[in-house]
């Protein structure tokens, strides 16, 4: 039966200059390498230099993903930012995207604000669209400048967060309705909000006015994002009636390698088929799917045809799953 799928035709990502490195951290914090890598695979993270905005960030990964799909801005029908770290409360950063990029007046632009599932969340609403006819091409972006919300005294938060950005151009494509085409397969999102306490910020606009720190219940977090993510992968090879066998990348969140082993495992998917970029990103949030699809595009790993399984969770707690064809 014929489809429209959503097909990935271009990825752009970036990373700030400046690295933080654990050796860094130990200077600033009680800490050190070997406690930070050991419990969580990171070993470096980039952080935004002086008056660099998320808005930049999320600019050179789009620019980058717009060249590699040969889209210019008069293409675009749809903007939409993953983050929880915005420039400014309002307006959202894909309206500055979109109006720095010089998109036709009226094309819509939002943000979406489902933290560490935020690429995943997006991707669904931007599939939904496609494949309701709504739009053909849009542009999706996932970033974050995570150390303007770390507690850098807080040596169990302060060494997992980094900042960056990844980007994807998306645009509809025929399909046969089959796990061959090319393009999202399958999604599916999930939150429970009684997790709430979990993974959290302490300030906001209605709370504090002021951002507050990211704080975190580590165990509660670990245990929960094994079983979630992997119950989500499970969900979307079921509707695209595929196996874990048939997966020829495993890319999830890159929140800590304990974790992205943990769901592998789960699933029974080989080490050499899990991609790991959390130990020079460390954990950042909304863009670090985005970020390391790039990046493994980039260097050769990812290439045309393979079929990439997607799952993430974070605050809220917010998670869900993804499958693609690239």
């Amino acid at each position: 039966m014929k489809c429209i799928r959503t097909e990935i035709i271009g990825c752009g990502h970036y990373l700030p200059s400046k690295e933080l490195t654990n050796d860094d951290l130990s200077k600033m914090v009680d800490t050190n390498d070997e406690w930070i890598s050991t419990r969580t695979g990171i070993r470096s993270r980039h952080i935004v230099t002086e008056g660099e905005l998320t808005s930049d960030m999320a600019m050179h990964a789009v620019e980058m993903a717009m060249q590699a799909s040969k889209v210019t801005a008069e293409d675009l029908d749809l903007v939409v930012v993953a983050t929880l770290t915005p420039d400014n409360t309002t307006p959202s950063v894909s309206a500055k995207i979109a109006g720095r990029l010089g998109v036709k007046v009226g094309t819509p632009a939002f943000d979406i604000g489902a933290a560490c599932s935020g690429f995943v969340y997006a991707m669904t609403m931007v599939d939904n669209m496609i494949r309701l006819g709504q739009i053909k091409t849009a542009a999706v972006i996932g970033v974050e400048s995570l150390s303007k919300i770390t507690d850098w005294t807080d040596r169990n938060t302060c060494v997992l967060f980094g900042d960056g950005a990844g980007a994807v151009i998306v645009r509809a494509s025929d399909g046969e309705g089959l796990s061959t085409d090319t393009g999202v397969l399958a999604t599916k999102i999930y939150a429970d909000g009684t997790q709430y306490e979990n993974l959290y910020t302490t300030g906001g606009v209605s709370a504090t006015q002021s951002p507050g720190y990211i704080r975190m219940n580590g165990k509660e977090v670990f245990k929960f994002a094994v079983g979630a993510m992997s119950e989500a992968c499970q969900e979307v090879m079921h509707q695209a009636n595929i196996t874990a066998e048939e997966v020829d990348w495993l890319l999830p969140h890159q929140a800590n390698v304990r974790i992205i082993a943990g769901v592998g495992q789960k699933l029974g998917v080989p080490t050499e088929k899990v991609i790991v970029t959390v130990d020079h990103h460390g954990n950042t949030s909304a863009a670090s799917i985005p970020l390391a699809l790039s990046e493994s595009v980039a260097s050769g790993k990812i290439k045309k045809g393979d079929m990439i399984l997607i799952p993430a969770m974070g605050a809220g707690f917010t998670w869900g799953g993804m499958l693609i064809r690239y």
